[in-house]
C-alpha cells in the first residue's frame, strides 16, 4: 500500500472509530472502542488505557488486552512520564528504558519489544489518562504512528470526559432516586396521626436536614391504656444516622411491648446499641410512658435534653436523666416522671431547635423557646409547633437548616 493510500485509510479508521465513540453511551464499551481502534491505527499486539484518578494521583487501567487491571502512581513508568510531560513518548527498546517497569512481562508471560505511550486530554487540557500501545507489528513505532496517536488522543480524551460527566451525572441521578425512596420509607415510619389520648392533646412533628434524618418520634399504645412516647437523636443526619435511629425506635418499641420498667428498656436498648455502632456514635433519646389516669408520665432521658414542662406557674426545665445511648457499655438511668397540672404541657425538642443559629452566629437557645412558649400557652400544639418553627427560619433569615428538627408536645387538658 502507497504512503498516500495508508494515510487515507488511517484517516477513515480515525473518523470511524470518532463516529463509533460519539454513538457509545457505556464507559467501558468506549474504553474497548478506544483500544481497539489503537491497535487497529497503529498496527500493534496490544493496547492499554490507563484512566487518571485525580482523588489518588494515580493511574490505573480498565481495558487491557490480554493484561489484568492495573494501579499505579501518576509519576511513575513510562504511561507516568507520558502523562506528566503531556507528550507522546515513543519508547523503541522497551528493555533499555529504564523507566520500563519489566514486573508486568514477569507476571503475564508477555514479552514487551517498543511502546507508544501518550496522554488523553479534554478540550481544558486536564488529564483523562493515557493510552499505551505495546509491540509495532512491523517493527517500531514511526513518527507517522505519533501523529495518528496525537489525533486519536484528542479525540478519545473528549469522548472520555464526555461520558465521565455522563456517568457522574447518571450517578447523581440513582443517588437522588434512593435517598427519595430511603426518605419516604424513613417518613412512613413515623406515626400517621396523632394519638388520640382521652384529657390530652399530643403532637408530633419532624423536619429532617436533609432527604433522610437521624431523628425521630414515635407513639405507642399500650394494653393497659398507657401510651408510650418516643423522642430519639442519633449524632449527624443523612443515611447512617437515619439507619441508627431506626434500630433504636425499633428496639424501644420491642421492649415496651414486654416491660414498662423503663430503667429495664433503657438499659437493655443501650446494651445492643452499644454492641452495634462505633465509637463515634451514639443516640440521645427520651423515652417515657403517659398514663392519663394518674396524670404523670414517667420517663428516661439518656442525653435528651432540656426537657420543659409549661404550666401557668411557669416553666420548668430538666436536664437527661443519664448519659445517651452506645456511650457506655452498662447505662444505669433512674426513671423520673412529670405530674400535669391542668394546662400543663411537657416540650420536647432535639438540639436542632436550640442550635440554629443567625448570621451573626448566635444560636436560637433556651432561653428564646422558653420566651416563645411563655407568650403562646394556650395554642393548640400543632400550629404551636409550626409557629415555633417559622420563629426559628426568621431568626436564621434563611441558612441552610443545619440539623434536623424534631418535636413531640404533650397537653393535660385544663
Amino acid at each position: 500500500m502507497s504512503t498516500d493510500a495508508r494515510q487515507i485509510e488511517n484517516l477513515r479508521r480515525l473518523l470511524d472509530v470518532t463516529r463509533q465513540m460519539a454513538a457509545t453511551i457505556d464507559l467501558t464499551r468506549l474504553l474497548e472502542t478506544i483500544v481497539d481502534a489503537a491497535r487497529a491505527v497503529l498496527g500493534c499486539e496490544r493496547a492499554t488505557i490507563f484512566l487518571y484518578d485525580k482523588s489518588t494521583h494515580e493511574l490505573f487501567s480498565r481495558v487491557a488486552t490480554g493484561v489484568e487491571s492495573i494501579r499505579f502512581p501518576a509519576d511513575r513508568g513510562i504511561a507516568g512520564a507520558a502523562a506528566a510531560q503531556r507528550q507522546v513518548i515513543n519508547v523503541p527498546d522497551a528493555y533499555g528504558d529504564a523507566r520500563f517497569n519489566r514486573e508486568i512481562d514477569r507476571k503475564t508471560g508477555f514479552r514487551t519489544r517498543n511502546i507508544l505511550s501518550f496522554p488523553l486530554e479534554n478540550l481544558g487540557g486536564e488529564l483523562m489518562g493515557v493510552l499505551q500501545a505495546l509491540n509495532k507489528s512491523d517493527g517500531a513505532f514511526t513518527a507517522e504512528d505519533e501523529e495518528l496517536a496525537r489525533v486519536l488522543s484528542a479525540q478519545a480524551g473528549v469522548a472520555l470526559h464526555r461520558q465521565t460527566l455522563l456517568e457522574g451525572f447518571a450517578e447523581k441521578q440513582r443517588m437522588a432516586r434512593d435517598l427519595e425512596l430511603a426518605r419516604k420509607i424513613q417518613q412512613a415510619s413515623f406515626p400517621k396521626a396523632n394519638p388520640t389520648v382521652p384529657g390530652y392533646e399530643v403532637a408530633g412533628w419532624n423536619r429532617s436536614a436533609d432527604e433522610t434524618g437521624g431523628d425521630c418520634y414515635d407513639f405507642t399504645p399500650l394494653d393497659d391504656g398507657n401510651h408510650a412516647i418516643l423522642l430519639a437523636d442519633a449524632t449527624g443526619h443523612g443515611i447512617g444516622p437515619a439507619l441508627i435511629i431506626a434500630e433504636c425506635r425499633s428496639l424501644c418499641r420491642a421492649m415496651l411491648s414486654v416491660t414498662q420498667d423503663l430503667a429495664i428498656v433503657a438499659s437493655r436498648v443501650n446494651t445492643i446499641l452499644a454492641h452495634d455502632l462505633s465509637n463515634d456514635r451514639f443516640v440521645t433519646a427520651f423515652v417515657g410512658v403517659l398514663n392519663p389516669h394518674t396524670h404523670c408520665l414517667r420517663y428516661v432521658a439518656a442525653g435528651q435534653g432540656p426537657l420543659l414542662l409549661v404550666s401557668p406557674k411557669g416553666v420548668e426545665m430538666r436536664n437527661a436523666s443519664g448519659l445517651p445511648f452506645a456511650i457506655v457499655d452498662k447505662l444505669d438511668c433512674t426513671p423520673e416522671q412529670f405530674d400535669f397540672a391542668p394546662g400543663a404541657t411537657v416540650v420536647l425538642l432535639t438540639d436542632g431547635f436550640y442550635e440554629a443559629v443567625n448570621p451573626a452566629g448566635d444560636l436560637f437557645g433556651e432561653e428564646r423557646v422558653i420566651e416563645f412558649l411563655q407568650k403562646n400557652p394556650t395554642l393548640p400544639l400543632e400550629p404551636l409547633i409550626d409557629a415555633l418553627y417559622t420563629e426559628i427560619r426568621r431568626f436564621s433569615h434563611g441558612a441552610p437548616q443545619g440539623d434536623d428538627l424534631t418535636a413531640v408536645l404533650i397537653r393535660r387538658s385544663p
